[in-house]
């Protein structure tokens, strides 16, 4: 089993950039703004011979109880807890801090193996300005430039000493269902409730939640067992509109959250039920359909909906209206705080799954394409009718078609979109972002 290993330390020490160099890639974001990361995030991490499991965390902050900086340190002392070794880093060219002070002592308290990692020490004098961080109690520091690769071999042997002595785990059977897990991103604007979803698929507080809106600011990803099928889950930073994207951090916090739906399979689009279909949300549904997820729309606050019937039926009528592009699209309404819903929601997204996977034979098709033809022919253009011969499944995820076609460049749109929407009702892909390729070729099959 895997080495799990904790950076801890105040706000701005570098905590996220030895991340993302222990972690090979820029998985965590970097920013000069105190107190960027407010999540922890795991990844998988390699220092030269050694390897482990890292976890990123929020930077202790001096704060008053109850406030967002208060709960983000309460939010990881639970995290902290979970891991076998701390790397805990201070700011060498800062010098400690009573901040440092404090932290440190909470980590001492907590009897696990510290490796005191002395960060920006770059360049003449940096050996010299760790000295301070002596005082903590933590042992020798660790001289190291996280920003340029600095001190490594010396953080390695560091770290191999502090896992000879953390005790031996008790393995534990945590055997899953074969099948490769599915990999869900979970998006929406800001404040609709994602995080409060993925913490309770993980059921637990994983995620950072509260009323303030752009608490998660990374793309944080977990493999989680529900109802019988490994999901890896990934919650998003809420998008915003491109004009309101202004700040280099939330910049880079949406290029995240875009990046995580490019590599996931499906995507649970959060709506709140309040108020829904705002500009941006269908912003984020085209968004979806264009990127060829799966996708399944989450209809979150639904405990606080005072007239439930006609409420889902004007939500689902409205989805088909305003989302053509994945018409039928599955609305599951849910309450992520309370759970209602949230097994239905999971089961439609396998189900979502299944239908993006699909493959059609060839033979189907074209059966299919005759009957099409002749209930609504092709247009002619020019004088001239425009003719389709041949159609063929070019892959799935998602289901992407090719059509052989006399003049492909003059067939319009609004055929097209007759096709699609026929091979969507013909073998039941209700909500699934269909490709349909027009091409200039003669039926390979006919030898006339």
């Amino acid at each position: 089993m895997a080495m799990r290993v904790a950076i801890a330390g105040r706000a701005n020490v570098g905590k996220s950039t030895l991340f993302n160099r222990l972690a090979g890639k820029k998985l965590a974001i970097v920013n000069d703004t105190p107190g960027v990361t407010r999540d922890p995030r795991d990844a998988p991490a390699r220092l030269q011979d050694l390897t482990f499991t890292l976890t990123d965390t929020a930077g202790f902050e001096d704060a008053d109880a109850g406030s967002l900086e208060a709960r983000m340190w309460a939010h990881m002392a639970g995290v902290l807890d979970e891991a076998d070794v701390y790397l805990f880093v201070v700011d060498a060219r800062a010098g400690v801090t009573p901040l440092d002070e404090t932290l440190a002592a909470d980590v001492r308290r907590r009897g696990k193996p510290v490796v005191l990692v002395a960060n920006k020490a770059e360049g003449r004098g940096g050996d010299a300005a760790s000295l301070d961080a002596y005082r903590l109690g933590l042992g020798d520091p660790v001289a190291v430039s996280a920003e340029h690769g600095e001190g490594m071999s010396d953080l390695r042997d560091a770290l191999a000493d502090a896992f000879e002595v953390v005790p031996p785990a008790v393995e534990v059977d945590e055997e899953l269902s074969p099948d490769r897990p599915i990999s869900v991103a979970i998006v929406g604007r800001p404040n609709v409730g994602k995080s409060t979803l993925f913490n309770h698929v993980l059921g637990e507080e994983r995620m950072l939640t509260g009323p303030e809106a752009g608490l998660t600011r990374d793309s944080i990803s977990q493999d989680v067992m529900f109802g019988g099928q490994r999901f890896k889950l990934v919650d998003t930073a809420g998008l915003r509109r491109r004009a309101r994207v202004t700040a280099a951090l939330e910049k880079a916090s949406t290029g995240d959250t875009i990046r995580a739906l490019k590599y996931a399979e499906a995507a649970i689009v959060v709506i709140d039920a309040l108020q829904p279909f705002e500009k941006q949300d269908l912003q984020i549904l085209d968004l979806v359909a264009r990127e060829g997820r799966a996708l399944v729309i989450a209809f979150n606050k639904w405990d606080l909906v005072e007239v439930p019937d006609p409420t889902i039926r004007a939500a689902r009528e409205a989805a088909n209206r305003l989302v053509p592009q994945a018409s039928g699209v599955r609305l599951v309404p849910v309450s992520a705080l309370s759970g209602r819903g949230v097994d239905k929601l999971m089961g439609t997204v396998v189900e979502a799954v299944e239908r993006w996977s699909t493959r059609i034979s060839t033979g189907r098709l074209n059966r299919w394409l005759e009957e099409a033809l002749t209930r609504h022919p092709p247009p002619a253009v020019g004088g001239r009718r425009i003719r389709l011969r041949y159609i063929t499944q070019a892959k799935s995820r998602p289901p992407t078609f090719v059509a052989f076609c006399s003049r492909p460049d003059e067939l319009p749109d609004s055929y097209r979109r007759y096709l699609i929407n026929s091979i969507r009702e013909k073998f039941d892909l209700p909500g699934v972002p269909l490709r349909l390729q027009l091409r200039k070729q003669d039926n390979p099959y006919d030898k006339s």
